[in-house]
Formats: C-alpha cells, sequence, structure tokens
C-alpha cells in the first residue's frame, strides 16, 4: 500500500490501512449475500481504493439479485453502485479526500463521451454490474471522475448519507435536465419513492408546477411537506379517471394544459402505461424506472400530440458538482428521504425493500469488524 496514506494527517482519523477486502456478494439470485474476504488488488495508473462509508439500496440492485436481469461480470459478485467514501491509496492528490462515486463510470474518450454523452459510454464500468461494487468495506475504482465533496457539505451531512447522490438524486436531475423541463411547465412525477421523491423535488428547483402520484399515503405526504405542489393517491382508479384529477389539479395549481414534462419513476408496468396515457399536446414523456415487463401502447398518439418519448441512463459523471451544489447550497435536502443500517443487515433490508417495507432510502453502512 502506499506510504502517502501516512503522510496525510487532515484526516487520518478516516483513513485505514488495509491489506483485506471485506465483502457481501451474490453467490446465487434470490439467495442470501455471503461474507467473503479479498486481498486488496495491485492498483494500476490511475486507480485508488476508497474506505466505503455508505452505499445505497437500489432498484436495480433488487432486479440483479431477484428479478432476472443479467450483471455483466459472472457471479459471484458484490452489488451496489451508490457510494461514497474517503480515498486510501492511489494518486498523491486524491489521498483522503472524501469522495462520490458515479454509478456510471465513462471512458471519456469514446465517441459518444465527446458529444457528451457519456453516461451511455460503451466502455462504461458500472460498480456491482462491471465489477465488485459497494456492499463492502473497500472498493477500487478509476480516479477520473470522481466527485470531491467538500468539507462544508459534510458540516450538514455525513458521509454515508451523500452516497445517495451516486444514482438517486443524480439519476433525476439528468432527466429533468434532458426533458427541457422550463419555468412554469407542469411536471407529473409517477412514483415518489427513493428516486421519485428526489424527481419531484428537482423539477420544483428546475421551476415547474409538480403533482406527484403514487400509491402510498406516506411517500406523497412526504413529498408534500417538501414543496411538491399537488398529489394524488391513485391506488385503485382507473386511468381515465386519473387524468381527470390530474386536468383537476392542474387547473388548481394554474398549471398549464399543454407541453406536460411527465417522468415515469415508479419502475412498474402500470405506471408505465399510466405515463404513456398522461400524454397530451407537446409532453415529454421521461421513463426512468425499470421493470421487465412489458407494456402495449399506441405509438401513433406520439405523432398525434407532437410528442416526445425518452429514456435515460444514469447520469453523466460530469453533472455531479451540479448536484452536489444544490445540497451544498441547501436547495435539495437529503436527511429527511434517507434511512441507514448496519452492512451486517443486508439479507433483511434486501427483503424488505422486495416486500416495499421501507418510505425512504436505505444506505448500507459498513460495519465489518476486520
Amino acid at each position: 500500500m502506499s506510504d502517502t496514506i501516512e503522510k496525510v494527517k487532515s484526516n487520518s482519523s478516516a483513513i485505514k490501512r488495509t491489506e483485506k477486502i471485506y465483502q457481501w456478494q451474490m453467490i446465487e439470485p434470490d439467495k442470501e449475500f455471503n461474507l467473503v474476504e479479498q486481498p486488496v488488488p495491485e492498483l494500476k495508473e490511475g486507480e485508488v481504493l476508497v474506505q466505503i462509508a455508505g452505499c445505497g439500496v437500489c432498484h436495480t440492485d433488487i432486479s440483479f439479485w431477484h428479478h432476472g436481469v443479467q450483471t455483466k461480470h459472472a457471479l459471484p459478485l458484490t452489488l451496489g453502485h451508490e457510494i461514497s467514501g474517503t480515498v486510501v491509496d492511489g494518486s498523491q492528490e486524491w489521498i483522503g479526500k472524501k469522495v462520490i462515486i458515479p454509478a456510471v463510470l465513462p471512458c471519456g474518450e469514446c465517441e459518444l463521451c465527446k458529444k457528451g454523452r457519456s453516461n451511455i459510454c460503451r466502455n462504461q464500468l458500472m460498480p456491482g454490474n462491471d465489477f465488485h461494487g459497494g456492499f463492502a468495506s473497500h472498493i477500487v475504482v478509476p480516479s477520473k471522475y470522481l466527485c470531491h465533496v467538500p468539507a462544508d457539505v459534510l458540516k450538514k451531512y455525513s458521509l454515508e448519507q451523500l452516497s445517495v447522490i451516486a444514482d438517486a438524486i443524480s439519476t433525476p436531475y439528468q432527466v429533468v435536465k434532458k426533458s427541457e423541463l422550463e419555468t412554469g411547465d407542469l411536471a407529473i412525477v409517477i412514483g415518489v419513492g427513493g428516486v421519485g421523491v428526489y424527481g419531484a423535488l428537482i423539477a420544483k428547483i428546475f421551476g415547474a408546477k409538480v403533482i406527484a402520484l403514487d400509491i402510498n399515503d406516506e411517500k406523497l405526504n412526504t413529498a408534500k411537506a417538501n414543496g411538491v405542489d399537488a398529489i394524488l393517491n391513485i391506488k385503485g382508479l382507473d386511468t381515465k379517471t386519473i387524468k381527470e384529477k390530474v386536468k383537476e389539479l392542474a387547473k388548481e395549481i394554474k398549471a398549464p394544459k399543454t407541453g406536460w414534462k411527465i417522468f415515469e419513476i415508479s419502475g412498474t408496468k402500470a405506471g408505465q402505461d399510466l405515463a404513456f396515457n398522461l400524454i397530451t399536446f407537446t409532453s415529454t414523456l421521461s421513463i426512468v424506472g425499470f421493470t421487465m415487463d412489458k407494456v402495449e401502447v399506441r405509438l401513433s398518439n406520439l405523432m398525434a400530440f407532437d410528442a416526445k418519448l425518452i429514456g435515460t441512463w444514469g447520469c453523466r459523471a460530469e453533472l455531479y458538482p451540479e448536484v452536489l451544489d444544490l445540497v451544498a447550497k441547501d436547495k435539495l435536502n437529503i436527511s429527511g428521504f434517507v434511512q441507514t443500517f448496519p452492512m451486517s443487515e443486508i439479507n433483511n433490508v434486501f427483503k424488505n425493500t422486495l416486500e416495499h417495507k421501507y418510505t425512504k432510502r436505505s444506505v448500507l453502512v459498513p460495519d465489518f469488524n476486520g
């Protein structure tokens, strides 16, 4: 390991020399995670070793573990791509720095990267998919796109709480920008859980009138308490009824009748079907949530309404400082939407997440004794 670690004094309390990495690995889909230990690999040029502070549990992790979505790296694999931590080895300029690791690490050199589409770089590396991820004590990653967390932000939030920026906040941030949402637009957010609530709040920050749709009153009330203009529990309602109620709410909050920006973040078949049926003149529908289920739609609606349908994947690493700036300037709250658990409880947390027992984003905090 680098002797540079010993020379860093200002962050010495956070830096721990290690010869082993402890990981909670998925051995088989739908089976319990196993605790394993690995030697710290030799770092290549441009790589750093990060001591993990926290790793969020994402719907994508659940999809890998339970819904049959294939990981690019063969099993066994350590999942987790929503990571924050402290650099403890590697390039001297990074030693001791608190960082957020982008969920999608691009190459920075290919045609897509040069065209500003680095989030979908075909050479990208995703922790917990292409290589061992964040449900671990440490992780080896390229340093090129790490997002440094300034000390003033850490006075407001713990480093483990900030892990949600890696995906739960950055992903909706990118899609709101991509949707070309403007001040005064109506934003309709379907699903205001761990990712969707941030989508709603970011749309509000961008100047939209926001209506949140969900089937959970607690999630809806949390969104309303944090600035969303209107909420609607759609449980048991048919599509026609929902659309009429949305029109009524839009009128009440003085939102426009056209140009709706619709964000499907529930990741469900019902949510996607509803989202498409809410399209009106010059709407933009953004698909953020993921499901393996198929939806039958009439694509000619896009033609008839002169509307747009767009997808989004992660967030460009270059946008992370902008996201962090929203948090630093108190425009976006984190603490009210995050709950932490010891990483040793990973099996219970995944089970409870699958059963929708949490209303906040779960972050696993390493508690290894090694």
